[in-house]
Order: C-alpha cells, then sequence, then structure tokens
C-alpha cells in the first residue's frame, strides 16, 4: 500500500525528469516539457525508499522514467541521481533513476517472479484513508528462467523492442488497452 500525500514539490516530478533527460545517452537529444500520461507504484518492504514510474510524453515521444524517492543520498550512486525536490510534508527527497537504487531492482524483479502488480494507492484526507485508482496498471509474468537476475528497463515502451525474455514487466493505461513491455529480467 502507497501513502499518498496532498503535499506541494519543488520542482515538480515532471519538471526534474525534463531536466534530467537531456542528459541520459539513451534520450539523446534536448527536451522541451515532459507531460505525464500515467505512473505506478512499487512498495518498499523496509517502508523507507518511495518507488512511482513514470510515463511521460515528451515532445511527441513515450518514454518510461522509474524513479526512488529518500530522504537521504544514496551512498555511492551519485551517477544515478536525477535531482532533489521539495517535499511540503516530507521535506528533501533525493530522487534517483530506479535502475540504479538496489530496494528498486529487487522489488521489480520480485514482482515480475510473482507475478505480482502495482501497489494500492491511498490519499490521506480528513475524513480517512481514501483509495485512488491507479493510472497504470502493472502485471509481472512470473515466468523467470534460471539465470535472468539483471533488469532491463523499457525506457521507449511503445517502439524498444526488448530481447526475447518471458520474465517482463507488462502494462496498460488509458488509451493502451492491450499490454506493453515496462521492463524485464535476462541473464
Amino acid at each position: 500500500m502507497a501513502l499518498l500525500y496532498a503535499a506541494k514539490l519543488t520542482p515538480s516530478k515532471a519538471e526534474l525528469i525534463a531536466t534530467w533527460l537531456p542528459t541520459q545517452r539513451w534520450f539523446g537529444r534536448p527536451a522541451a516539457a515532459a507531460r505525464p500520461v500515467a505512473a505506478y507504484r512499487f512498495d518498499d518492504p523496509d517502508g523507507e525508499v518511495g518507488m512511482e514510474s513514470h510515463l511521460l510524453e515528451v515532445d511527441g515521444e513515450l518514454v518510461h522514467v522509474p524513479v526512488t524517492y529518500r530522504a537521504a543520498e544514496l551512498p555511492g550512486a551519485r551517477e544515478w541521481l536525477i535531482g532533489t525536490m521539495q517535499h511540503s510534508v516530507l521535506g528533501t527527497r533525493w530522487v534517483y533513476d530506479a535502475p540504479g537504487d538496489p530496494v528498486y531492482r529487487g522489488e521489480l524483479a520480485r514482482v515480475i517472479r510473482e507475478a505480482d502488480t502495482q501497489v494500492r494507492l491511498f490519499v490521506q484526507k480528513p475524513e480517512g484513508l481514501i483509495e485512488r485508482e491507479p493510472t497504470l496498471r502493472v502485471r509481472g509474468s512470473g515466468e523467470v528462467a534460471d539465470g535472468q537476475n539483471q533488469i532491463v528497463v523499457v525506457r521507449r515502451p511503445l517502439t524498444d523492442q526488448p530481447a526475447a525474455s518471458a520474465a517482463t514487466l507488462s502494462g496498460t493505461w488509458a488509451g493502451q488497452d492491450e499490454p506493453v513491455v515496462l521492463a524485464y529480467l535476462t541473464a
């Protein structure tokens, strides 16, 4: 279960990611603006690291950017740092490209192996917890061969063709009813 806050983020998630994208080899060009399309979340078993994956439309192209949110810097992960943001409830958040975060890698592999899904989302309101419908629904395949333990995030889910692998995380969202591979495990 993910508990969401009605909070102000500075910069916004889309602004932070749009600033970071041009620095990434896999993106390879300037980005004008990023428009959120859909997102899903995983849970950290220890409750410390936020994990959210974003589908964004950037200059007419769909990109998939999983991120982790931390209350402090992740030692040894400077190359994966997207930036920091101010969360009006939780304070400073260090935001990382999730494939560089061991908590995300472990949870993504678990979701794929166990044919699990995204977590349920709840917003804290004065009247109590209110469940929010996800904008992106994901499911792990549950099929993993021996030695498949390297994760690969599909950055352009509608055009990138993943290597042959039955060990996948696929998703659907409004306007995309056929499952699309978002990540997979490989040897």
